[in-house]
């Protein structure tokens, strides 16, 4: 049996990176397109190839995908994990990496998957239907429009037995920023307090439900949004709220019983 070939957008860090190391420790043929490769040789992980290009650069971006499936064949699994990270209008950029790449790789890659297990998974999240007020407007847009295009997907390639699915996280440990959040104490015993499994999550349980999505034990799920923040947005924020500041809630009215006669 040919091993799996899955194309990961934007897998040089963070989650992409560990989504890499996942899909190849499960005996993968990984590819890679990102903006920036590796600076060095060492930095990049064995056995996966790279190819980089801007997504937001259509012949760029064309030139890519078709020397991948080219050189690797046809995929099995295509993954999304790209980022605007640019300093220019954030409106555009933002659409332009997130969602216009996002359909432009799709409809190029539809009739390129190969026989067996096929998935896309695109990694939104939580802020996709919650806010955060030190991120831009733009940044919610596109989360919260790449869950609507699952969907969409999740319809329109299901007669092709393609699922579409997405992964939403939350705060996460990275390795480019588990040093900001753990060096300060008071700051990461807050998240630890506000999660109800009481800790971080870290970058490569993300990889693991991505790498459950693209996998055979998930051949009946489509459509779906699958949250990984330790249960942080399942709370009400007011009581969250009154809980951090100690205080107290509104006794809560007993039950009435009803005397039979």
């Amino acid at each position: 049996m040919k091993p799996a070939h899955s194309l990961i957008i934007g897998g040089t860090r963070g989650i992409g990176r560990e989504v890499v190391r996942h899909l190849i420790s499960r005996g993968h043929k990984v590819s890679v397109i990102a903006r920036r490769l590796p600076a060095r040789k060492a930095d990049r992980i064995s056995r996966a190839r790279y190819w980089s290009a801007d997504v937001r650069d259509q012949d760029a971006l064309a030139t890519a995908l078709k020397q991948t499936v080219k050189t690797t064949g046809k995929i099995n699994h295509l993954v999304f994990l790209q980022r605007y990270r640019g300093a220019e209008d954030s409106w555009h950029g933002e659409i332009a990496t997130s969602l216009t790449a996002t359909k432009s790789i799709v409809e190029a890659l539809q009739d390129q998957f190969a026989a067996g297990d096929k998935a896309i998974v695109i990694v939104s999240s939580i802020n996709g239907a919650l806010i955060a007020g030190h991120l831009t407007i733009s940044y919610h847009l596109a989360k919260a429009a790449l869950q609507q295009m699952v969907r969409y997907w999740a319809v329109t390639l299901g007669a092709r037995g393609i699922r579409v699915n997405s992964v939403s996280p939350g705060t996460i440990l990275k390795e480019e920023s588990k040093r900001f959040f753990l060096r300060d104490r008071k700051l990461s015993n807050l998240y630890c307090r506000i999660t109800p499994l009481g800790r971080f999550g870290h970058a490569r349980e993300v990889a693991q439900v991505i790498g459950c999505l693209c996998s055979e034990q998930t051949s009946f799920v489509t459509g779906q949004d699958i949250v990984v923040d330790g249960g942080v947005s399942l709370q009400w924020q007011e009581s969250l709220a009154r809980e951090l500041q100690s205080l107290p809630h509104k006794s809560a009215r007993k039950p009435t019983r009803t005397k039979w006669k």
